[in-house]
């Protein structure tokens, strides 16, 4: 197994890459609530239109995500976890770059939404082989009884991505100037750009840290005893088809969960008060409200990974799908126009993200624990970004929808439906806590 050095050199490159990932993707969503509906979109009397459109750009990447797992997934299970985690970082960062480059709707007409859209498709397909690469680097090293505590470490880019992410929009706003709906001041002009611009050098700490890597163990065990698939996708459907419909419905409720409390909270929270449509918060004021939730968020990813591998990665998710349920009743009580304020929102958020540092925590170990080396790669990655799209992707148009038309509790309605289904995948699931991942 790995020296102590070399397991830190994982953890260095696990958090930094998946912490570059996660940032290339919220500077986005930060965008498409804030910014690309009034630059990339035509003006439409309605603005739900607008940020609807903004919103369904926003989940193209997700139906991306799943393709980038495939295509990933093929090189990962073929030639190696290493030299694919570099491929998807410099896919998703290129991707990125580029989008602070682009034309507005003003100066290029339906060519910058159109460009705006691939881009985002080219972040999606590098997450989509991001997540399954970083997690199974951590796993396929882990020592014996602390697989969850070893790939919890690249579950930390989340909030640390969503901490530079939205913390680096929140200083542009305030020096620049924002309102919603503003098109020629210096944060709309300009200054949204940078968050996109800056990810480049992001990248190439990224890929400095990914270079030193050397490929995991269980891959290479694996290669010298002739278990490599030709065909990583067909061998997935082939032999795993259980794992991978259970693994894309446990992941269901997590995804629901984040991008209600995090995209479609944030579009909610500034919205206007007199069409029913928010609170009228300040975005500069909600973003910091933000910013101290995301902190509970990453406080307990490690306490949710200690636990798992003390009592079984089912029991904590039973355990945790509970507190969603739970969670799904409070929205009318702390998002409620009449009654809501900035206290009980930020009660709302920081009640989510504490739960969903539980429930996403021992994530990267219980995909990766219930699918072979030689489709392991392919089956977490396309289960992972599956369930992108089914509780991802939808969430936000899906979440606006229902607020417009049945009230802020339909929305808690709605993670309670998902959350019911992904309970039910984990209680069919097997306990993998003590399985050993050569032998899966």
């Amino acid at each position: 197994m790995p020296s102590g050095a070399i397991r830190r050199r994982i953890i260095l490159a696990s958090v930094v890459g998946t912490t570059i990932e996660f940032y290339d993707f919220y500077v986005y969503a930060a965008a498409a609530v804030a910014v690309f509906p009034f630059l990339f979109f035509p003006h439409n009397d309605d603005p739900t239109v607008s940020l609807l459109a903004s919103f369904a750009t926003f989940g193209l990447a997700f139906a991306a995500r799943p393709l980038g797992s495939v295509l990933f997934g093929h090189f990962g299970d073929r030639i190696g976890r290493k030299a694919t985690l570099v491929a998807s970082l410099l896919t998703m960062g290129i991707a990125t770059f580029i989008i602070g480059l682009l034309p507005t709707y003003a100066t290029a007409g339906i060519a910058a939404p159109a460009l705006l859209a691939l881009m985002r498709f080219g972040q999606g397909l590098g997450l989509g082989g991001e997540w399954s690469g970083a997690a199974l680097l951590s796993t396929e090293t882990a020592r014996e009884g602390k697989r969850a505590w070893a790939a919890m470490w690249p579950q930390l880019g989340a909030p640390l991505g969503f901490i530079f992410a939205n913390g680096l929009f929140l200083i542009l706003t305030s020096t620049l100037g924002y309102s919603p709906g503003d098109t020629v001041g210096a944060f709309m002009a300009w200054g949204w750009r940078i968050p996109f611009l800056l990810s480049i050098v992001m990248v190439v700490v990224g890929l400095y840290a990914r270079f030193s890597l050397e490929e995991t163990p269980v891959f290479t065990k694996a290669l010298a005893e002739g278990q490599r698939e030709t065909v990583p996708l067909a061998a997935v459907f082939r032999t795993s088809l259980k794992p991978l419909v259970l693994g894309t419905v446990v992941m269901m409720s997590c995804y629901t969960l984040f991008f209600l409390i995090t995209t479609w909270v944030l579009s909610y929270g500034i919205g206007s008060a007199e069409t029913g449509m928010g609170l009228s918060i300040p975005y500069m004021e909600f973003l910091e409200l933000q910013m101290v939730s995301i902190f509970l968020f990453l406080a307990f990813i490690p306490v949710a990974a200690t636990l798992a591998d003390r009592y079984g990665r089912r029991s904590i998710l039973i355990g945790v799908s509970l507190l969603m349920v739970g969670f799904a009743f409070s929205f009318n009580t702390l998002l409620g126009g009449p009654h809501a304020n900035k206290f009980t929102v930020l009660v709302f958020l920081c009640v989510g993200m504490a739960i969903m540092g539980l429930v996403f925590g021992p994530m990267s170990a219980v995909l990766p624990e219930m699918f072979p080396t030689s489709v392991r790669y392919t089956g977490s990655g396309i289960a992972y970004n599956a369930s992108s799209i089914l509780g991802a992707a939808i969430a936000p148009f899906i979440a606006t929808w229902l607020l417009a038309n049945h009230g802020v509790q339909a929305v808690g309605w709605y993670l309670l439906v998902v959350t019911l289904l992904s309970l039910a995948a984990v209680v069919m699931m097997k306990e993998t806590r003590d399985a050993d991942m050569s032998a899966i």
